[in-house]
């Protein structure tokens, strides 16, 4: 059954979640619990999730809006991660072509620098192979002049080439809408500014939460058989109210952005680059502007509004300055900027840049599923990974068999154009439409996306 995605049916909606038992409550409404919600209600499970802000308002607005496999995490050997959350962008491309496009990232080699030219030529062929890139995205290895040639912005001084690699530009917050709303279109039930504020149990297994709604004041109970807490940066606080928070903990740490004018920062090519202090960093043109970052430190202000920082600015626009020399840039020059939150695995001591990217799924005594870590990358992956468990519980106590995942081959709400292959067909044909109905070229190529 198809359901409208719509704050018009927002009444409506809360006295459904509150009269119905559900199979599938999600606590969270940024790209890990509309993964797992799309995915459990594609399966036949009678899903709905409470977000206390709007959707995606907490970590999956406020990344460096990539689709990307995490090159460097080869030097962690995080092997597995890497070829996982690799085959991974091929996935979110396919069925969501029209909130992916691919990206072709410079990587320029240093004399001294992380990357040598023989490593980087390795590490990227390991790269393709493990992220089962396509031919035509395979790595190339560029020559200084070439290097040069795709960003004359560069430093010169000890530059010995660069990889060419593709990775992938998303909107973060944008995929996250599609996600829900594809879920909503199957029959899932999604309200946001619903925030749960007290988990309700029987005989010590957890059966549902006391919810506020934000907007309207009111309180609402919602039921379900089976709780997952995909909260984000906020997974330690529902933890704390189940009384479980125990074991393996979160370690936040914050990520800023820098946004320049592109007449400021002319960049012509993504540029993926080392910081002075052994870090590695995005510069990205974007629609007239160009970003940078991002950081990683520890955090333990408001979640729910991370700021950047004097410090931050200032070790962002040198880490850009000592890339861009010719520029001069100078924090003057930033024109705004973003902060977003890690919810990463807390690990014994590790710097927040050598701490692991793997997503865990811990399981309390009362039954809560939470998941915690991960990157935007392998969401469905991690949506999987927990729907599987409720299948298994579910099938458990009904006696019902619920089918595999299926959210490999799914479109995205308004990706059902064919795959990459299709859309630029549907391109043409919506800006064919939209001059028919009146509009400019470039109007029309902006609506058809």
């Amino acid at each position: 059954m198809e359901t409208r995605f719509s704050a018009l049916d927002r009444s409506s909606l809360l006295k459904e979640l509150s009269d119905e038992t559900w199979d599938v409550l999600v606590i969270g409404g940024g790209i890990t619990g509309a993964g797992i919600a799309l995915d459990a209600q594609s399966r036949g499970m009678r899903t709905t999730l409470i977000e206390m802000q709007d959707f995606a308002a907490g970590t999956s607005s406020r990344s460096t809006k990539l689709v990307h496999g995490g090159l460097r995490y080869l030097k962690q050997f995080e092997v597995k991660m890497v070829a996982e959350v690799g085959r991974e962008r091929a996935v979110v491309y396919e069925n969501g072509p029209h909130v992916t496009t691919p990206e072709w990232m410079l990587l320029p080699i240093y004399k001294g620098g992380t990357f040598g030219k023989l490593s980087t030529s390795i590490g990227l062929a390991v790269y393709d192979r493990l992220a089962g890139v396509k031919l035509g995205e395979r790595r190339r290895m560029l020559g200084v002049e070439a290097a040069l040639s795709k960003e004359p912005l560069l430093k010169k001084e000890g530059l010995k080439g660069g990889g060419y690699y593709v990775e992938y530009r998303t909107d973060d917050a944008r995929l996250t809408i599609e996600v829900m709303k594809k879920a909503a279109e199957l029959g899932a039930k999604a309200a946001n500014y619903v925030k749960a504020e007290e988990l309700l149990y029987e005989n010590g297994r957890i059966c549902g939460v006391r919810a506020a709604d934000v907007i309207g004041g009111r309180s609402c109970v919602i039921k379900a058989r089976h709780i997952v807490n995909a909260a984000g940066p906020w997974v330690d606080g529902i933890r704390e109210l189940d009384g479980s928070r125990q074991g393996k903990t979160l370690r936040l740490t914050k990520g800023i952005h820098l946004v320049f004018d592109g007449s400021r920062f002319p960049l012509r090519q993504a540029v993926y680059f080392d910081t002075p202090d052994g870090r590695m960093m995005f510069a990205i043109p974007r629609g007239g502007k160009t970003y940078v970052g991002t950081t990683d430190t520890d955090y333990d202000g408001d979640a729910a509004a991370p700021k950047m920082t004097e410090a931050d600015r200032k070790y962002v626009v040198e880490a850009a300055a000592a890339m861009f020399p010719s520029l001069g840039l100078t924090e003057a020059d930033v024109e705004s900027s973003w902060a977003g939150l890690r919810p990463l695995i807390y690990e014994e001591g590790k710097s927040p840049s050598e701490v692991s990217r793997r997503d865990e799924v811990f399981r309390s005594d009362s039954g809560l599923l939470t998941i915690a870590g991960g990157k935007l990358t392998g969401y469905r992956r991690m949506a999987e990974t927990v729907t599987d468990m409720l299948a298994a519980e579910l099938g458990r106590e009904s006696g019902r068999k619920y089918p595999k995942c299926r959210t490999k081959d799914i479109p995205l709400s308004g990706g059902d154009v064919g795959g990459s292959s299709g859309f630029p067909g549907f391109r043409e044909q919506s800006e064919a439409m939209g001059r028919m109905q009146g509009l400019s070229g470039p109007a029309a190529a902006l609506v058809a996306g």
